[in-house]
């Protein structure tokens, strides 16, 4: 994913993961100073892990029982896990005009050391689709790449058509 450098963009540097939350968060601490921040992965979405108000509201829309929902959360979760286990060094780069949600959770696009980012990746491999409630500039392009991750039935998607 390439980067608009038109002044927009926010980057932090020097943090490491402490805790996956979910497929589409976690919690990261600054190598400098010690302040631990909830980042949620902006212009993506995946199951929720545990019962909660949204849950209920994937239900309504996707039509799923609850329980195969926090299934495919889990599966979300483990593999977001797998490769961004804690203790890997990230980078965020936020939009300045959508940094934080609702719930004051940082939204960014949360990238490796070796510069792929894991929004992209989350939706590529089928573990989370594109989520458009904040908007993103990433948005089309999550949009497209989860066309190809669900007619490939990858992820989530071997499971479910929708989630």
């Amino acid at each position: 994913m390439q980067i608009k450098a038109y002044g927009q963009a926010i980057i932090k540097t020097h943090l490491k993961i402490t805790k996956v939350v979910d497929g589409d968060g976690l919690f990261v601490v600054d190598m400098f100073g010690r302040n631990e921040t909830e980042i949620r992965f902006l212009g993506i979405d995946a199951p929720e892990v545990r019962r909660s108000r949204k849950l209920k509201q994937d239900e309504r829309e996707t039509h799923l029982p609850g329980q195969l929902l926090l299934e495919l959360g889990q599966a979300s979760k483990q593999y977001l896990s797998s490769i961004a286990p804690v203790g890997t060094s990230i980078t965020l780069v936020m939009e300045r005009q959508h940094s934080f949600d609702f719930y004051g959770r940082t939204l960014a696009y949360v990238f490796l050391p070796d510069g792929n980012c894991l929004n992209e990746m989350m939706i590529n491999e089928g573990y989370a689709k594109p989520y458009d409630k904040y908007y993103c500039e990433a948005l089309p392009e999550y949009q497209k790449i989860n066309t190809f991750a669900k007619a490939g039935q990858r992820g989530l998607y071997q499971t479910v058509s929708v989630f």
